[in-house]
């Protein structure tokens, strides 16, 4: 994933591997023989098997290829290239070797090994989650070759073979498809055994209904969407059989084509932005330490050496192996004290949190960082059919007849959905329909063959879209004599009407559709016995065919050149309005089938079995009504479309439907205003990739559109929006939608139309296929953001401030107050809780109001590193300050600190505590802490290192009560506690107490004390705690307070500079 490719066009991108056909003969362009000739095949004989043999030689099977990955180690070592990890592996390293270097001394080496071993654990799940979702990458090729044909039926040697594997065809082979296959390769078709064929080729060019095919060539550089006489591997047959050529086999085929995409986009994945920024972190991270470390060896340097004086002069210089390893401990401290290592942790488990909010609006994510991602989106390129529309045909408008020739009735449908009860027909006469009205309901309801049922909450239709409508408007319409209470009253029995209309009329022949007549006629048989021909098709070959014409009341009319225009122009105006119109008509008078009832003997029979005597039927037709159709936009979609305006995001609709329908669709959502010139904004896929300046084209304000868009033309759109710096989010539910989802920023599948190569390209998939569920994802994603930005800078505050310790206690020269493992604990686990709770922020009013953050956006600016500066020094001075105290002061703000009876030493003796070894008659006293006594006789300067275990249990309870009200300070970037309490988000506190109950776990419970090297602690110690650590408080109060101050003084003194500006 990327934050806008701003380096993108300087990738190498991979070359994917070429074809051997890679000079395609245009097959489409050419007429069949030419295909026979060209291919060395026969359509009646097929290939031999000697040309099969042959060409199995040159193309291979029809298969596509199996992209290796990287291996399992190189992925495990992938793991290990960011720069914190690297920086974590070499503290381990060298925690390690100083650990086995104490144990051979004889120190306590369980303890010695345990923060090696928690961080080499921390490194470890790392990698296993790095290398568990680089697994996944590839997933989307896989599903890829699920949707492939794994049979054909082909013809060789003049012999049909049944079920041959479909990875052994060639281009040359003879392939026999009918209604139900899936199409096993790309192929020329040579004949049509039925009368019409229709391919659903939708999930590969983006349309949204099936397509006719044909054996009639087209232009050659027709698209993907134009070329009618070719067939693609994984379509499938809806409709006829035909005789078809293989022409592309495998790799060289328009799926191959997708795949090789696939591969190539996600080899061209790049971070999140919000991992590009803790990337520069870790780089600039990097400097910090090693800049401090060379701080603390050039102070400290004195201490590596020992000399005598001779006559003045230095002489026997002696270096000290024990000081060189104790500052070497100091640079491994710094580097687990500098790098927030719950921070992966803590990210992990707000994201997972994020997942469920998400989920609960629909929106289900697969790739944790895409909810980070979703935050700074500032351009939405989504798919029309099923995402900004319902994906369900509907009746829009019905067009009747007059009660004379001279008018026509107009009625709006209202719905959208398949639900009969979905909407009502405006100004409809329920209950007294009168005959025209009757007549289209009784065409609608019977010559046609799909069907509507209720599945759990939802309608689904089976057969053809625009059928399945048809019965859907049949339903609203009602009954003759029916009031509008008992319209369709049974929820079990959606198409009731439908059914009586097709018991009146009973069907005893269907005369199929064809793309020569484009239209569709059934003979039926009413209960009186008297036979009819009812037609539905394309409004002008129906009005060519048409003699007459009924009116209102079923009296029927000369249809002349008048009552043809005033159809004709109630046409154009929903053509323009992008609907899809079909008209209505029939026929009385049948003398061939007065009789005919179904028999195959009857003479007429014999004229049914020819499809080309289906245009002299239906001739001398009575021309009835039409009506309008679309598939709908979502009833949300125009306020979503609103919102994502409001909030700064661009959104450009890629569809590869019909530019006139697309436009309407974009016109109608608020993509384009109703009267906006939209000449530049509208563009075909083509037009758009023979634009000059495609980036510039970009640059204009408002939306876009991209219609009759192939796969590489929308994967070359997101491509130049990320090398133009921007975040994109793509939507697509068809196999054609893949390499795109691949390569966006996010992308987004549909759930319920989408294919599964779709979503496992995607980066989330959308529950209801809703537009609107995406505007919601991102303003939770922003929300998700901000409070992801709070804990990452309350945890870079807190390390701040333990560099900030350990550097002091190197510069003082006094012992080491916080060692290596107790750091750990506070980074992994006394941290982790407030930092997650932060996560729990209410979000910030007016979320989707914003433009977008900028992608290069920093975590943090200036003045809030400064402010955790100041935050981080007092820290450093909090916990190095109560460890100093301890060691000289007997009491401290009235509280008594020599009830453990320790001995007090100057403050210059606890800085050259290196040298206690020379002072003359130093002695201490034992000292109680808990139930243990620490003595010292035997060695005195052990006071220092054993003796120390009080003070350093001070300086950890410091840092932790610290970091617990600096969590509080977290709440809200500038607002003050007073403005916004702790118990707004009441998670928090409850953390806090988590984190508390924690420290005082390791401080009672002996075993782990002991393991951290720390004591319990009294009553007044305690209180002396607290005393250090509430100031945090009031500090950042302060620094609040000034910054808001600023920042309303910068305010309105840009306002007086901008005044005689706008006077």
């Amino acid at each position: 994933m990327g934050k806008g490719g701003q380096d993108y066009a300087k990738r190498d991108l991979p070359s994917p591997r070429a074809p051997i056909n890679e000079i395609i003969f245009p097959a489409w362009a050419k007429e069949v023989q030419e295909c026979e000739k060209h291919y060395e095949t026969d359509k009646i004989s097929g290939l031999s098997h000697w040309d099969v043999i042959k060409k199995r030689q040159i193309y291979g099977d029809n298969d596509l290829d199996k992209h290796e990955g990287p291996s399992f180690w190189n992925l495990i070592l992938d793991q290990f290239k960011d720069t914190v990890v690297q920086i974590l592996l070499v503290a381990a390293i060298i925690s390690f070797v100083l650990a086995w270097y104490d144990g051979e001394e004889g120190g306590d080496e369980f303890t010695k090994f345990v923060e090696p071993m928690v961080i080499f654990l921390i490194l470890i799940v790392n990698a296993i989650v790095g290398v568990w979702q680089e697994n996944n990458a590839e997933k989307a090729l896989e599903a890829l070759k699920e949707i492939q044909s794994d049979h054909a039926n082909v013809i060789r040697d003049n012999k049909r073979i049944l079920c041959l594997p479909a990875k052994e065809l060639v281009p040359g082979d003879i392939v026999e498809l009918k209604v139900g296959d899936k199409v096993p390769a790309d192929m020329r078709v040579l004949q049509l055994i039925s009368s019409t064929l229709r391919v659903e080729q939708g999930s590969l060019t983006g349309e949204s209904e099936a397509v006719n095919k044909s054996n009639k060539t087209v232009a050659e550089d027709a698209d993907i969407q134009g070329k009618r006489c070719m067939v693609f591997a994984s379509t499938t047959v809806v409709n006829g059989s035909c005789i078809c050529m293989v022409t592309q086999t495998g790799m060289a085929t328009e799926i191959g084509k997708v795949h090789t995409q696939i591969h190539v986009a996600a080899l061209c994945e790049e971070d999140t932005p919000l991992k590009k920024k803790l990337n520069e972190f870790g780089d600039l991270l990097t400097k910090i330490i090693g800049l401090i470390c060379a701080l603390v060896w050039i102070i400290n340097i004195k201490y590596f050496f020992s000399w005598e004086y001779v006559n003045g002069w230095p002489s026997n210089f002696k270096f000290s192996f024990e000081k060189c390893t104790y500052y070497f401990e100091i640079a491994v401290a710094l580097a687990v004290a500098a790098i927030p290592e719950g921070l992966p942790a803590v990210i992990t488990t707000c994201l997972a949190l994020g997942t469920r909010k998400m989920a609960q609006k629909n929106a289900l994510v697969r790739k944790l960082p895409s909810v980070e991602t979703l935050g700074c989106t500032t351009v939405i390129c989504s798919d029309k059919t099923g995402t900004l529309t319902t994906n369900q045909m509907a009746v829009a408008k019905l067009v009747a007849m007059g009660v004379t020739a001279d008018e026509v009735r107009s009625f709006k449908v209202e719905g959208t959905t398949y639900n009969p009860t979905d909407g009502k027909i405006q100004e409809l006469p329920v209950g007294d329909m009168d005959a025209n009205l009757q007549m289209i309901a009784k065409i609608a309801a019977v010559c046609n063959d799909a069907g509507v049922a209720q599945s759990e909450h939802k309608y689904v239709a089976s057969g053809m879209p625009t059928e399945a409508a048809l019965k859907v408007l049949v339903e609203k319409m009602g009954l003759p004599g029916e009031s509008d209470d008992q319209i369709c009253l049974s929820p079990g029995d959606v198409l009731r009407c439908c059914k009586q209309w097709s018991k009146t009329e009973h069907r005893i022949a269907t005369l199929e559709f064809d793309r020569d007549r484009k239209s569709m006629g059934v003979i039926v048989n009413s209960q009186l016995g008297k036979r009819s021909l009812l037609v539905k098709g394309a409004v002008e070959n129906l009005l060519e065919r048409c003699s007459s014409m009924q009116l209102l009341d079923g009296s029927v009319v000369k249809l002349d050149q008048n009552s043809k225009n005033l159809i004709l122009e109630a046409l154009k105006e929903m053509s323009t309005g992008a609907l899809r119109c079909l008209g209505f008509a029939y026929k009385d008078e049948l003398p061939e089938f007065e009789t005919y009832d179904g028999n195959e003997d009857h003479p007429a029979h014999k004229l049914l079995l020819e499809p080309s005597n289906y245009s002299s039927i239906e001739t001398e037709l009575i021309f009835v009504g039409l009506v309008g159709l679309r598939d709908p936009p979502r009833e949300e979609v125009y306020q979503a479309i609103k919102d994502c305006k409001a909030a700064g995001i661009r959104v450009m609709v890629i569809t590869g439907d019909n530019k006139n329908t697309a436009e309407a669709i974009c016109r109608e959502i608020g993509v384009f205003g109703p009267e906006e010139n939209i000449n530049s904004k509208s563009l075909t896929g083509r037009e758009f990739m023979e634009l000059h300046d495609q980036k510039s084209h970009f640059r204009q304000s408002g939306g876009l559109l991209f219609s009759r868009a192939e796969p590489r033309h929308k994967q070359e759109i997101v491509r130049l929006l990320k090398e133009d710096g921007e975040v994109v989010a793509m939507t697509g539910d068809g196999v054609n939608d893949a390499p795109a989802l691949k390569l966006a920023d996010i992308g987004i599948a549909m759930g319920i139309a989408g294919t599964e190569v779709a979503k496992e390209a995607s980066d989330m998939v959308l529950a209801d296929d809703n537009f609107s569920t995406i505007v919601a994802a991102i303003g939770e994603g922003r929300s998700i953001y901000n409070n992801m930005k709070a804990f990452i800078r309350y945890m870079i505050s807190s390390n701040i401030g333990e560099v900030a310790s350990i550097f002091l206690t190197a510069a003082l020269g006094v012992p080491e107050g916080l060692i290596p493992v107790q750091l750990l604990w506070v980074n992994l686990v006394t941290d982790g809780p407030p930092a997650t709770a932060l996560g729990f922020n209410p979000p910030d009013e007016g979320i989707m109001k914003k433009r977008p953050r900028r992608s290069d956006d920093s975590l943090v600016n200036t003045w809030t590193l400064f402010r955790y500066l100041v935050i981080g020094l007092y820290v450093g001075i909090a916990t190095v300050g109560v460890f100093i105290i301890w060691y000289t002061h007997d009491s401290f703000l009235g509280l008594d600190l020599n009830g453990d009876g320790h001995t007090l030493v100057t403050y210059s003796q606890l800085a050259d505590w290196g040298h206690c070894s020379s002072w003359k008659n130093f002695t201490v006293s034992p000292f109680t802490a808990g139930t243990q006594v620490f003595s010292f006789d035997n060695n005195p300067c052990d006071y220092f290192k054993r003796g120390k275990v009080k003070a350093t249990t001070l300086s950890l309870s410091v840092l932790v009560a610290i970091e617990m009200f600096n969590s509080l300070n977290a709440l809200s970037e500038d607002t003050s506690l007073l403005v916004m309490p702790p118990w707004v988000n009441p998670w928090l506190l409850l953390a806090m107490f988590i984190s508390f109950s924690l420290h005082f776990l390791i401080l009672y419970v002996p075993f782990l004390a002991h393991m951290f090297g720390i004591v319990p602690l009294s009553l007044n110690e305690w209180i002396l705690v607290l005393a250090f650590a509430f100031p945090v408080i009031l500090i950042d109060e302060t620094l609040k307070f000034v910054g808001r101050f600023t920042r309303v003084l910068s305010t309105s003194s840009k306002g007086k500079s901008l005044k005689p500006k706008s006077e």
